[in-house]
């Protein structure tokens, strides 16, 4: 997982087009952007929706085979725990239209990283992790999720 600020994107250039497209788009966003799926290129897909965050997210940890995740909240505050998949349990088994494995009991060394208000995060098929979860108290969020085929 990386966490970082908008502030620092061109950093991206150098590592990953991809990451860097998505990171752009984040940046240059409109916050008042519709709710939908945008495809932003050929490797890079927008995903904006809107949830109220919880105290537990019951699923778990999610983690994805084909694709990076990079998520931001365009309004509001998100905490997302972070935990590596090696060696945690599947709770559901992975769903190849969804891309999605959900993982339980995760390593002691697991953290968590609040986004929002200009910090992003992103995940790499190896790191699990469970969003949706409230920083202080429940509140609605506006989320801004990439998914970076690779």
């Amino acid at each position: 997982m990386i966490v970082d600020t908008l502030d620092n994107i061109d950093i991206y250039k150098g590592i990953s087009e991809d990451i860097y497209t998505g990171l752009k788009f984040i940046k240059d966003v409109d916050p008042e952007i519709e709710f939908g799926e945008y495809q932003v290129s050929e490797n890079v897909k927008a995903i904006v929706s809107e949830y109220e965050t919880i105290e537990n997210f019951e699923r778990g940890y999610e983690a994805h085979k084909h694709v990076i995740d990079i998520q931001y909240p365009l309004k509001g505050l998100e905490r997302v725990k972070w935990s590596p998949i090696k060696g945690m349990d599947v709770n559901i088994p992975y769903d190849p239209k969804k891309d999605r494995t959900f993982y339980k009991n995760p390593h002691k060394q697991g953290t968590h990283v609040d986004i929002g208000n200009g910090v992003f995060a992103i995940m790499f098929p190896e790191d699990g992790h469970g969003p949706q979860h409230y920083v202080e108290n429940p509140e609605l969020i506006k989320k801004l999720t990439m998914k970076i085929s690779i």
